[in-house]
């Protein structure tokens, strides 16, 4: 054989040898001969066998499928083990396939079959078709699975989010895929719904607020105003999850799909005959529903509540809370003051079923009458006296005392003393009785005055001597003559010339019944005589003299 024909010969052996012996690490073609002992003996050419577990045959979520003459790809790791066999696999073959396949569907955004098959940390796992993916809890459900038994080894389509083939990380989720069909078959049953509809529906959910009712499919809100005309307080009061409710479509938003839902809107508005069945004036019981720091509410009938404003819940009882007169759930008396049909509003008044405290008042103690009463409060202006009807009237500090400043005579009262007065004043509309304990007593000073005018000379009796002045007392009423009113000459001037009991004349310059005292000047005498010395018997401009005069004055006074 010439050199050449030799050269052939080794290009073909060599030729030969690549093709007929595969190289390790790769997937070849194999043909299963026998399955014995739960593994399958795989021919994978040229006197090569190999034996692989039959449950690698297994798609996700079904049983294995193997029988003798099937043709499969396998992963060739070794051409001869220690048996003399060839080390396959047919989990890394299909590994391998899978990535090639999960690449060209992540690219292109399809969905890929696969199934859960164990719990990790945050998460699950999942079989692709022979590559494993993460799964994380927050994209099984669209909501959370409290547990993911039921869904563990079941063939369901994912979504790949991300994917890493050099780190050999895929993440998938099954939440995609459910809220894609769910927007689709939400889509589709907001299409057969309008607006008005009365359709039933299943309570799914129930919140503080309202409610969730599944149409079939879609979820719609019954707002917890939307389900009675009466006040509920918490949705649990008239439905419960899993119940069957007939509801209206009250509103369908095409872009949000959110759907509101009422079921009031079934039953006739009580509304309707408010104006006819509660008349302005007219008296009705209802029940409190709820208390405010602005009032209570107070249901007339279900469906028609009025508010009763904290001003119009009783005549005596100013600025308490609400919660302090009334109670909820009470049975109370109420009277129709307002009713507004537009803002579907009614005004009650509690107080106006009682009568009005200050006129039940008047009707029975007019003025001059006696009351005794407990000092419930002492002001810097007078006392206020607690009264039947639980009404106050107050006694000004001017009425407390004749003889005393009311600055002073407060002093002798406390809170809680018992004191006797007269009425001498009710305002029934400014809610104010005015009291008298001075009108119950006599008035010494205007006993003792009566008559006495200014200017008048009358004659009193000196009771002290002071530095400042005397002293002295009229028919039981005393009153202080000032130094520079004891005379008319400054040097006569001095209290120490007079003596407890002298009676002397005086002039009247004022009589003051507020500060309850004479006005008296020896001076304001002396003086007034004068003038009428000279008038009477000349004057000194014509040459008599004041002494001639006052002379003259005296002899006539004694005759």
């Amino acid at each position: 054989m010439n050199s050449k024909a030799m050269d052939e010969f080794e290009a073909l052996l060599k030729e030969s040898f690549e093709i007929d012996t595969p190289e390790e690490g790769t997937v070849v073609k194999g043909k299963v001969i026998a399955i014995e002992s739960g593994q399958a003996i795989i021919d994978v050419g040229y006197k090569m066998e190999g034996r692989i577990d039959i449950k690698e045959f297994a798609d996700p979520g079904e049983a294995p499928r193997s029988a003798v003459g099937d043709f499969v790809e396998v992963f060739l790791d070794r051409v001869e083990n220690a048996r003399g066999e060839a080390q396959i696999s047919r989990e890394k073959a299909r590994r391998e396939e899978a990535w090639d396949r999960l690449e060209k569907a992540y690219e292109s955004e399809t969905r890929v079959d696969g199934a859960i098959f164990g719990r990790v940390k945050g998460g699950f796992t999942v079989d692709l078709g022979g590559a494993v993916a993460f799964l994380p809890g927050s994209q099984v459900d669209v909501r959370p699975v409290r547990d993911a038994g039921p869904l563990m080894g079941m063939k369901q389509p994912f979504q790949i989010l991300k994917m890493d083939r050099r780190r050999g990380n895929i993440v998938v989720s099954r939440r995609a895929i459910l809220e894609e069909s769910r927007a689709e078959q939400r889509a589709e049953v907001i299409g057969n719904l309008t607006e008005g509809q009365t359709v039933d529906g299943v309570v799914k959910n129930i919140t503080e607020y309202g409610a969730f009712v599944d149409l079939g499919g879609v979820d719609g809100l019954l707002h917890v105003t939307d389900m009675a005309w009466r006040r509920v307080n918490h949705p649990s009061e008239i439905l419960n999850i899993g119940e069957t409710v007939k509801v209206q479509v009250i509103k369908i938003n095409k872009d949000t799909h959110r759907i509101s839902l009422g079921m009031k809107q079934l039953q006739s508005d009580p509304w309707d005959a408010v104006e006819k069945l509660y008349a302005l004036g007219t008296l009705h019981k209802g029940r409190v529903t709820n208390i405010t720091d602005y009032g209570a509410f107070v249901e007339l009938e279900a469906g028609v509540e009025g508010l009763v404003h904290v001003s119009e819940m009783s005549w005596t009882k100013k600025n308490v809370h609400p919660g302090k007169i009334v109670s909820t759930s009470q049975e109370v008396d109420v009277m129709v003051l307002e009713i507004d049909s537009v803002k579907r509003r009614v005004s009650l008044g509690l107080k106006q079923t009682q009568r009005n405290p200050w006129e039940v008042f008047a009707e029975t103690h007019p003025v001059g009458s006696q009351i005794e009463g407990e000092v419930k409060n002492i002001t810097e202006f007078g006392l206020f006296v607690g009264l039947d009807g639980d009404i106050d009237g107050m006694v000004h500090l001017s009425d407390l005392s004749w003889d005393q400043r009311g600055e002073d005579a407060i002093q002798s009262y406390r809170k809680g003393d018992t004191v006797t007065a007269a009425v001498i004043e009710v305002d029934v509309e400014k809610e104010r009785i005015s009291l008298s304990v001075k009108a119950l007593g006599a008035d010494n000073f205007s006993e003792a005055v009566d008559g006495v005018k200014r200017g008048e000379i009358i004659t009193v009796a000196v009771s002290a001597i002071e530095e400042g002045g005397v002293e002295v007392e009229y028919n039981g009423a005393k009153s202080f003559i000032r130094r520079s009113d004891l005379a008319r000459d400054r040097a006569d001037q001095r209290p120490e010339r007079f003596n407890v009991g002298d009676k002397i004349d005086v002039r009247v310059t004022a009589v003051d019944p507020k500060t309850r005292k004479l006005g008296l000047s020896i001076k304001a005498r002396e003086i007034a005589e004068e003038k009428e010395a000279v008038e009477q018997y000349g004057s000194s401009d014509s040459g008599a003299s004041l002494g001639d005069i006052l002379g003259a004055a005296l002899k006539g006074d004694k005759a």
